[in-house]
C-alpha cells in the first residue's frame, strides 16, 4: 500500500507492528482492529489511546474528525 493511500488507522497499525500488536496495546482482539481497518472507523473511545500509543503520529483528529473535528 502506498503511503498516499494509507488511512490513519493503517498508519497506526504499521507504527505499532501490526494488527495483533495494536490490539494488545488497546486491550482488544486482533479481529476488532481488523474491523477498524476494514471499515476505516475506530471507536471514539479508542482514539485517544491510539494517539498516545503512536506518540501523536496518528491523532484522534485524524482518526475521527467527525467527532473530534480537525486540529
Amino acid at each position: 500500500m502506498s503511503t498516499l493511500n494509507k488511512t490513519p488507522i493503517d498508519k497506526a497499525v504499521e507504527l505499532t507492528g501490526g494488527n495483533s500488536k495494536l490490539a494488545a496495546l488497546c486491550n482488544v482482539t486482533p479481529q476488532a482492529v481488523f474491523k477498524w481497518v476494514s471499515k476505516n472507523k475506530v471507536p471514539a473511545d479508542r482514539c485517544l489511546l491510539i494517539e498516545q500509543i503512536t506518540k501523536s503520529k496518528v491523532t484522534r483528529y485524524e482518526l475521527r474528525p467527525d467527532i473530534f473535528g480537525s486540529k
